[in-house]
């Protein structure tokens, strides 16, 4: 999985956050604002917000424009819900698929990697990156 982890945060830009919450207190938040902050673009996928961090927000990853290229689909969902987001990242073509932590479905796992997508789960990206720097 330390390949999957250095690959995705190394050599992609494009992120969609799924579960992405307009509230500053919420990891989701805060994770996307660390993303952005570093360079990454972020796309937020919320059905019930319009726009997030400056970006606009689409309901669901299958909303995205084609024309964004998501690399990644990050998702902070409860573990019953990941498995269906994993599946939009395999349609779209996805990269790889990243579950925060706490998140863990080992057969939409087993589907990305069938698919071709590196796949991270129960990791955080704010843990991740400054273990990348320093390792």
């Amino acid at each position: 999985m330390d390949d999957d982890i250095q690959t995705l945060l190394t050599t992609t830009r494009t992120w969609a956050i799924v579960g992405c919450s307009p509230d500053p207190a919420r990891d989701s938040h805060r994770i996307a604002a660390m993303l952005q902050h570093r360079g990454f673009t972020i796309v937020p996928v919320n059905p019930r917000a319009s726009e997030i961090l400056g970006e606009p927000c689409y309901p669901t990853v299958a909303d995205i424009p084609q024309e964004l290229q998501v690399e990644v689909v990050d998702i902070f969902r409860r573990s019953e819900a990941a498995g269906a987001h994993v599946d939009e990242a395999i349609a779209i073509g996805a990269k790889g698929v990243w579950l925060q932590l706490g998140v863990v479905d080992l057969e939409a796992g087993k589907r990305a990697r069938h698919a071709g997508l590196r796949v991270v789960m129960d990791r955080c990206p704010a843990i991740e990156l400054p273990r990348l720097a320093t390792g």
